[in-house]
């Protein structure tokens, strides 16, 4: 079982897009039984709330349901429960070492640094541009995906 923890600010529009847009991609490669993915925030401001509806328009309009999630903040014992911790921007990766302390088992990523391109992924609660932000992260799943199998 290879366990992914998507990780943003508020866990209202980047991780939880990359949760279930990974989780969808997994799945229609027949492997979604191998995969337990979830989604976190480095923040406690939107704890308990739903997905932001930029991000519930885009999936909606996939047909994939977020039905049910609620933002929830990352804990210093997810490092132990997930096999990759992957933070959308270096200002999430900055909060989640702050967190964590340490990564003596190399498990924080930055998503885009799987990818040819390194780049943040943009927040869109202040872009308001989702759909770039939907590219970017197909394209962190791809390129994520391209990464897990060259480790086999």
């Amino acid at each position: 079982m290879i366990r992914v923890l998507f990780v943003c600010h508020g866990n209202i529009c980047r991780s939880p897009l990359a949760e279930f847009l990974f989780r969808d991609f997994v799945e229609k490669k027949g492997v979604g039984d191998q995969f337990e993915i979830a989604s976190a925030a480095t923040s406690s401001e939107e704890i308990g709330n739903p997905v932001h509806r930029g991000t519930r328009r885009i999936l909606d309009g996939l047909g994939i349901s977020c039905e049910g999630k609620r933002a929830r903040r990352m804990t210093r014992k997810d490092y132990e429960d997930y096999d990759y911790l992957i933070g959308m921007d270096q200002w999430n990766i900055n909060n989640m070492m702050r967190m964590i302390h340490r990564d003596p088992k190399k498990k924080v990523y930055k998503f885009l640094d799987f990818s040819d391109h390194p780049r943040d992924i943009a927040d869109p609660w202040y872009t308001g541009d989702f759909q770039t932000t939907y590219e970017d992260i197909c394209e962190g799943c791809q390129a994520f995906w391209n990464y897990l199998q060259r480790q086999k």
